[in-house]
């Protein structure tokens, strides 16, 4: 009991552990190494421009805007990864002769398209959108396909023998054996999801915290831009955890969910 317990709290106390040595050891190295505020300022002023930068408007405003374009990428990859991943690993045909069409449109660097996307779709959020749909859309596509693949011959073979109906089968093993993939592919596809956004804002527009990092860095505002990089780290990180919970409310049964509450309780 003793040992679980321990492994439980660990993480509540590694992670701020962690956090506060690096933070020590930045601040440490700025005083030491004598290094000009603009190319690394200390933690203090960035924690202090942090505070500035939550309690204006404009800057949330900012991030409500980047937020959407992500969640708006995301669902628009989840609903056509899912849907070209179930169509592809059901027809192999079809797989094979679209896989280097897929694959050579995620070869190609993304930065280079959104000059042509901005073209096509203006500087507003169309565009960041496209982006991080574009982003997103592979891993869901690829751990979708690979989900319905990993339903074994001999499983639908059961179903039949139980004289299950294709509902009861899609139901019971279909669905439960692809759903771990789905999630596994959703994880993966909001982080590059947010990643497509402010690197469209950041070439190409003119709101979000992409632009607004972009104008930090324009001002040599070393501490507003290190600010508004946390604050895009903790945007990044709380649509994780969003797409993380629902994994764990639907499929708290999977090795992956219940593997994590063994660790974290």
């Amino acid at each position: 009991m003793s040992r679980d317990r321990s492994r439980k709290l660990l993480p509540w106390i590694s992670t701020p552990v962690i956090l506060i040595v690096a933070f020590i050891a930045w601040d440490v190295f700025v005083r030491v190494s004598g290094v000009p505020d603009v190319v690394l300022p200390p933690p203090a002023s960035v924690f202090e421009s942090l505070g500035t930068v939550l309690t204006t408007g404009e800057t949330w405003q900012h991030a409500y805007i980047t937020a959407a374009e992500t969640v708006g990428g995301f669902l628009i990859a989840l609903v056509v990864g899912v849907t070209a991943g179930v169509i592809l690993g059901k027809v192999a045909w079809l797989e094979l002769s679209l896989r280097p069409l897929v694959v050579a449109s995620q070869v190609v660097p993304k930065v280079a398209l959104i000059p042509l996307f901005v073209v096509w779709f203006g500087f507003g959020m169309t565009s960041k959108v496209v982006i991080s749909a574009m982003l997103a859309f592979f891993p869901i596509m690829l751990n979708v396909q690979l989900g319905v693949r990993s339903v074994e011959p001999g499983q639908r073979e059961v179903m039949r023998s139980l004289n299950a109906t294709r509902w009861q089968t899609f139901r019971h093993l279909e669905l439960k054996s692809t759903m771990p993939y789905v999630f596994a592919g959703m994880e993966v596809g909001i982080v590059l999801a947010i990643i497509g956004a402010i690197v469209g804002e950041y070439l190409g527009g003119s709101e979000g915290l992409g632009y607004l990092l972009v104008r930090t860095l324009n001002d040599l505002d070393a501490p507003a831009m290190f600010a508004t990089t946390i604050m895009l780290s903790a945007l990044g990180l709380a649509l994780y955890f969003m797409v993380n919970g629902l994994k764990r409310f639907f499929i708290p049964w999977h090795e992956s969910v219940y593997g994590q509450q063994d660790v974290n309780g």
